[in-house]
């Protein structure tokens, strides 16, 4: 069984690192959202690809 890894994985998974280490160290939400925030519209724009 392959593992395909899609964009549509990408935002849950991300989701969900970020809550992890979130929970583990508070301080880090703005810079998760940030990073999150900047990779979604990448990709939304079409210039960051998977």
């Amino acid at each position: 069984m392959a593992l395909n890894f899609t964009v549509n994985h990408l935002s849950p998974l991300l989701s969900l690192i970020f809550g992890i280490l979130i929970l583990i160290n508070p301080k880090l939400l703005s810079v998760l959202i940030g990073i999150y925030l900047i990779i979604v519209g990448l990709i939304g724009l079409g210039i960051l690809h998977f």
